[in-house]
């Protein structure tokens, strides 16, 4: 087809295109259109345009290149259409009304640009809320995982879609699905926590809440990219073939499942020599051909010309580009690079197949379909909703008289934090904290008189944000920008909790602690008082510029800076001294958290983390958060998880134990609970169900929150195993003397592994059952027997376990 086509249809014949007709299937539709199109047009919807902030009167403008070439103008890039607006809300500060205005101009243009009037597809950053100005931070993803509640989750996700759609954004580039395994990695901060189960379970509620709103979920980064050798961002990935299929990628086959995301993004990591961007056999042969994936594979940012820059794979952005299309990424972000002239010229001289490009115009057009994009005057969008599909109005960038990105109307009185919001990210961030040691302490006395809080995140609103807020990952571009949205801290929050207390601040601003002073003003203030709290972990930024957070590795897992010099010090004062850890990875603490009266744990938990804080050190809320990740002892070696074999623990024949100070699932509440009564079905199929119960009393004086956790072990096997693994869990709410039966129903196919021949089978043999409080406090133990042959299970496995609760 020749390309030299005119630039606008008449209306008489657009409104006779198939492509056109709302009645007609979507794939139809979709292969009409792209049989239409010209190899420009068909390249330009693999593309993206990455907005800069606005100039008032000023043309729109593209982002500086980051990696040194020159970047296009809208104008140039639009002219053939256009797949993907990068981040017009989450580049600079720009207000909900300015935004979308902002939006509707640039789609506006994107639409007249091209002869079919087809508009982008408009994504931002939303791991902790929609990443703009003025928007609800809620609490980062570990924060998710301490809380272990999907359904609250998937709430959250719900409320982030709100504010996506009502800004007429289409697009949201969460979750993390990585699996923590090395808690020295930056981006720790971004990850559920170190159990693929937990993972998947966690993040396939996310999906769930963004997919049922009308919201593309995007997975991330597939896989591999939290396996980095020594935590390092961008490094190489130590896994090997059995570890990257039981535990990489099996949070992804959940959510998958589970939550059916419209969107996967490829890993920056190269897995044995292949980058996952050039991989083949990853992003086709394994995302689609077995894990049955349909939807759109976009690019992490600047990941196709990284083949060419970083890996040394391709020598060319041709190149890159024909090893990332090949491959099965559809969609290059942040901006066109190499999905642009260089992906034409390597088509044009036969080096890629224009069959491949076909492949992936259509499926970013059957999403484009899916959003309502190609409706014309229809403007729907198909919400998934169960096994329903209802319509709903969404913006396709051509309303009545003003393309927009924006349903009409829809920007005057935005607010993207509303109450509604800040209460979710309350109940969210009240149910992530998670007691870690208590000696009696908290909650603390309401007519305690003297209270000292010292440390450098006492009386710092970002110490609440991870990296991914605006506040956090756009603040360093723009110091003088304000916070956008009300975040208490610490000193403000306790304050409001214990009005007759006399709190002093001793709290420096450096949280690497350089000033001698700041440790003697806490010292100070800390022997004055009759209890101390002491904030102490992270202040999250990007590539070096916090201590935690993309780019920002750890040597060590020891405090950053001075803070165990500045906790010793307050420690040898002998006052009481509740130490509280605000961060994005688990800290070794060692010996400070046998001296501290009390330990607290918070994993960034966003705007209104200071109030949930002190609801905890008050008594107001109590702690029901459980690790999603375990906390090590010390600071050096390279950690693991509690995903180990016999011989990842401690044993006679090394010297170092790698047990945790605190495991996975570990956390306390205001009160106790008892485990008696395990019933387990003693033999079941190869292709059958056990059926697991255990009766938790609470047998403390305080209403309280249990988190039951099943966990499975498979002594013999053919392969070596983990000692035990996450099958399952409840939150269970108790009042005082009150007892409730839960019941965990266990396919065999969730005792599944891959096998000597890389085939995922179900093994003939014992499985052990352990139920408890968590994966180093399990009271309670049996086992079950599968009988039959062995079975090779394919993509219709069993990979979850449903829960049920009586209470007596």
């Amino acid at each position: 087809m020749t390309e030299a086509l005119p630039q606008t249809v008449r209306e008489s014949e657009a409104a006779t295109d198939p492509w056109r007709d709302t009645t007609l299937p979507v794939a139809d539709r979709v292969a009409d259109l792209v049989d239409r199109m010209t190899l420009r047009e068909k390249v330009a919807q693999l593309g993206a345009f990455w907005a800069a902030p606005p100039t008032t009167g000023d043309p729109v403008a593209p982002m500086p290149d980051d990696l040194g070439g020159t970047a296009l103008t809208l104008g140039e890039v639009a002219k053939d259409g256009l797949g993907h607006l990068t981040r017009i809300f989450g580049t600079a500060p720009i207000g909900p009304a300015e935004g979308a205005a902002r939006l509707r101009e640039v789609q506006s243009e994107v639409a007249r640009a091209n002869r079919f009037a087809i508009p982008a597809i408009a994504h931002e950053e939303c791991l902790t809320g929609f990443m703009t100005w003025k928007a609800t931070v809620f609490p980062a993803p570990l924060a998710w995982g301490a809380s272990f509640d999907p359904a609250l989750v998937e709430e959250m996700a719900t409320a982030v879609a709100a504010s996506l759609r009502r800004a007429g954004v289409h697009q949201g580039l969460a979750p993390v699905l990585d699996v923590t395994r090395d808690y020295r990695w930056g981006r720790t901060e971004e990850t559920i926590g170190e159990d693929p189960y937990l993972v998947g379970v966690i993040g396939a509620a996310y999906v769930r809440g963004l997919e049922r709103s009308g919201v593309v979920a995007t997975l991330k980064h597939f896989a591999g990219y939290a396996s980095s050798r020594g935590g390092r961002n961008l490094a190489p990935a130590a896994v090997g073939p059995r570890e990257f299929a039981d535990i990489i990628i099996e949070p992804f086959a959940i959510a998958l499942r589970e939550g059916s995301p419209r969107s996967v993004m490829h890993s920056y990591a190269d897995v044995d020599g292949v980058p996952a961007a050039a991989d083949r056999r990853l992003l086709t042969g394994l995302l689609r051909e077995e894990l049955g994936f349909t939807g759109v594979v976009v690019a992490d940012y600047f990941g196709v010309s990284f083949l060419e820059t970083m890996h040394g794979v391709a020598g060319s952005r041709g190149e890159a580009a024909a090893l990332a299309l090949r491959a099965g990424v559809d969609v290059e972000l942040p901006a066109s690079r190499c999905y642009g002239e260089p992906l034409l010229d390597m088509v044009r001289t036969g080096a890629v197949p224009e069959e491949l490009v076909d492949r992936a115009a259509s499926r970013v057009l059957t999403l484009k379909c899916e959003l309502g994009l190609l409706d014309g005057e229809t403007r729907t969008a198909r919400l998934r909703t169960g096994e329903e599909n209802v319509t709903a109005p969404l913006s396709t960038g051509r309303e009545s008289g003003t393309e927009s990105g924006l349903d009409s109307g829809m920007d005057s009185g935005l607010d993207f934090d509303p109450p509604e919001h800040r209460r979710l990210a309350r109940r969210l961030a009240e149910q992530s904290v998670v007691l870690l040691a208590n000696d009696g302490v908290l909650p603390l006395a309401p007519d305690l008189g003297r209270i000292a809080l010292t440390g450098p995140l006492a009386d710092d609103a970002r110490a609440m944000l991870g990296c991914y807020s605006f506040p956090n990952h756009m603040g360093s571009r723009h110091p003088e920008m304000s916070l956008g949205i009300e975040i208490p801290t610490l000193t403000q929050a306790l304050a409001d909790a214990l009005p007759d207390a006399e709190i002093t601040l001793a709290a420096g601003h450096d949280v690497l602690i350089a000033d001698d002073a700041d440790i003697a003003a806490a010292v100070a203030a800390a022997r004055d008082a009759e209890v101390c709290v002491l904030a102490l972990g992270d202040r999250a930024g990007l590539f070096g510029r916090g201590t935690s957070g993309e780019g920002c590795d750890a040597a060590t897992l020891a405090l950053p800076g001075r803070q165990a010099e500045l906790a010793a010090a307050v420690l040898d004062t002998g006052t009481p001294t509740v130490i509280v850890v605000l961060s994005g990875r688990p800290y070794a603490l060692g010996a400070l958290a046998d001296r501290a009266a009390a330990v607290v744990q918070a994993f960034l938990p966003g705007e209104e983390g200071g109030t949930a804080l002190a609801g905890v050190l008050s008594g107001r809320v109590e702690p029901s958060g459980r690790l999603p990740v375990s906390v090590p002892r010390g600071p050096g070696g390279e950690p693991g998880t509690y995903l180990h074999s016999r011989l990842g623990g401690p044993h006679e024949w090394s010297s170092v134990d790698p047990t945790p100070a605190y495991a996975f699932g570990h956390g306390l509440t205001w009160t106790s609970f008892g485990y008696t009564d395990l019933a387990v079905d003693p033999a079941v199929a190869t292709d059958g169900t056990a059926r697991v119960t255990a009766t938790v009393r609470n047998t403390g004086d305080r209403p309280g929150t249990e988190v039951v956790q099943l966990y499975l072990s498979d002594p013999v096997a053919s392969v070596v195993r983990p000692v035990r693994w996450l099958a399952g869990w409840a939150r269970v709410r108790l009042a005082p003397g009150e007892a409730a039966r839960v019941a965990f129903t266990v396919h065999a196919d969730r005792t599944s592994f891959t096998g000597q021949d890389m085939r995922r089978i179900v093994e003939p043999g014992t499985i052990e059952v352990s139920v408890g409080s968590s994966s180093a406090d399990l009271p309670l133990r049996g086992s079950f027997v599968l009988e039959g042959p062995e079975r090779t299970l394919g993509p219709e496995r069993v990979m979850t376990v449903p829960v049920g609760i009586e209470h007596l």
